[in-house]
């Protein structure tokens, strides 16, 4: 749907390179989605409010907090899905992190982990270091970019309702599918614990690689 209307300019004053989607709010997204997931799925946070906002929804075993490198959300996510293919696999990344790694698209297209869904949170914006737009704010749509690598199912929300549909396909799919939503710029609604250590210690129980 974003193809036909790029560079065309919206009510918010942002291009219009996702189409007709509503512009909605990253935290209420993230609660969606916790309250979608059945019990053992894996949920990798990207840095910043992304992880914040994952924290704030709800804490698991099985959710992943990415601290200090922007950009590792997917990839890791995709190690995780290729080490358990029985558990489903969900990342969550702002569109400055993928940005960084735009070239993971295409390594998860050619391996297709049937387990793994992809989720970018788009507001055109740096917005930790102070809310830069992004180079690809007025220009990429990120659900082209990802049809182009090979992930054919990539689709924009186009409302909240739609969003929970597209997760529900996701969840249910026999391939890799990228969900790109709109989002403002509200801030994160907390923060997350600052411990690495603690993080990946309880990623790995909740995973079963480690015991208790």
């Amino acid at each position: 749907m974003s193809a036909t209307d790029k560079g065309k300019s919206t009510s918010a004053g942002l291009p219009a390179r996702s189409g007709n989607a509503k512009v909605m709010n990253r935290t209420d997204l993230t609660r969606r989605l916790v309250a979608r997931l059945k019990r053992e799925e894996a949920v990798i946070g990207g840095i910043g409010n992304t992880n914040f906002d994952l924290w704030v929804a709800g804490q698991r075993p099985q959710n992943f907090y990415m601290l200090g490198s922007m950009g590792l959300a997917f990839p890791i996510a995709l190690g995780v899905a290729l080490a358990q293919p029985r558990r489903r696999v969900i990342a969550l990344e702002g569109d400055g992190s993928l940005l960084m790694q735009l070239g993971c698209l295409s390594t998860i297209a050619a391996v297709a982990p049937a387990n793994l869904t992809l989720i970018v949170m788009d507001n055109g914006i740096y917005q930790i270091t102070g809310g830069q737009p992004t180079p690809a704010a007025a220009t990429t749509d990120f659900v082209a970019v990802a049809q182009g690598c090979g992930l054919s199912s990539s689709a924009w929300a186009a409302d909240e309702e739609d969003f929970e549909r597209l997760v529900d396909a996701a969840l249910a799919a026999d391939r890799p599918m990228l969900i790109a939503a709109r989002i403002d710029d509200k801030p994160g609604a907390g923060t997350t614990l600052r411990d690495p250590v603690q993080i990946r210690e309880r990623f790995m129980r909740g995973l079963g690689v480690r015991g208790a």
